[in-house]
């Protein structure tokens, strides 16, 4: 698996620069769905990107049940942009104690000990092997996710927030595959649609040693819940950056996001909750 970050970390508000891969990186798949010469990666056609999108991230593969065809696919693979802090570039938050948790609204340890502000939203992921047809939970595998603020900053990076590490945290998958993390909606910044970063370990001591990444890749969300949330204070500037956006011409999300768009419920007044499935 590749993974590929800038080599230095500059400014986050120059956006997009920031979060492209180095190099073209969509698995072949994408082109060969449904073909016999890619058996262990995918099962059945992914033609129908509604149809998918519907699917990944569906109550009953949520809840470990039986997969549709396009599941079957493993997670595409994304880069971890220039803010991942496992240790890749610069600091490296997984080996701090504390960062095992479900709730990351706010930053723990030695930190500042703020609090990230902004409509609550909860994110269940449900990790499956993609190899028995993405009707098998992973069980004991570990997930590492982190996203943006209100304000379009990265914790630990970001002026204003280098001190802050909330927004990041660790979970290990229980008996569905599943992990559950308590946050807020993330912010729109210049050059990037909404998204959430995650990688994917074997194990929670892989995780907590930021050693053995099998997966890497981020979670899209539909812009009609963009729409809501950032209607609501404190989302000002993602309205401006949000229309200047489309996943179809994001550099990560415009060659495919089927397999990456969550399903999402709730409201603005109550939070939001986002459900996608990861095969790997």
């Amino acid at each position: 698996m590749h993974r590929h970050h800038d080599d230095e970390v500059h400014e986050h508000d120059r956006g997009l620069s920031h979060d492209l891969p180095v190099l073209a990186r969509r698995r072949m798949i994408r082109l060969m769905a449904g073909a016999s010469l890619v058996p262990l990666v995918a099962c059945t056609s992914e033609n129908d990107t509604s149809a998918a999108s519907s699917s990944s991230s569906s109550p009953a593969a949520a809840s470990g049940g039986s997969s549709s065809s396009a599941e079957c696919a493993t997670i595409p693979d994304e880069t971890a942009g220039p803010y991942p802090g496992d240790g890749s570039n610069g600091v490296n938050v997984l080996k701090k104690s504390g960062v095992v948790r479900s709730d990351i609204t706010k930053s723990f340890g030695d930190s500042a000990g703020g609090t990230a502000e902004g409509v609550p939203l909860t994110v269940t992921l449900t990790v499956v092997d993609a190899a028995s047809g993405c009707g098998t939970p992973k069980k004991g595998a570990a997930v590492y996710l982190w996203h943006c603020d209100r304000e379009g900053r990265y914790s630990l990076y970001s002026e204003g927030v280098t001190d802050e590490n909330y927004l990041r945290g660790v979970q290990e998958t229980d008996d569905k595959g599943q992990v559950t993390f308590t946050s807020i909606f993330p912010g729109c910044y210049a050059g990037r649609w909404p998204h959430i970063h995650f990688e994917v370990y074997g194990s929670l001591a892989d995780a907590t040693a930021a050693t053995s990444i099998t997966n890497t890749s981020q979670l899209a969300f539909p812009k009609d819940a963009c729409d809501t949330v950032y209607a609501t204070d404190g989302y000002d500037q993602s309205v401006t950056n949000l229309a200047e956006l489309s996943l179809e011409t994001d550099g990560i999300f415009s060659d495919g996001y089927d397999q990456q768009l969550a399903t999402m419920k709730g409201s603005a007044a109550d939070g939001f909750t986002a459900t996608l499935t990861v095969p790997v």
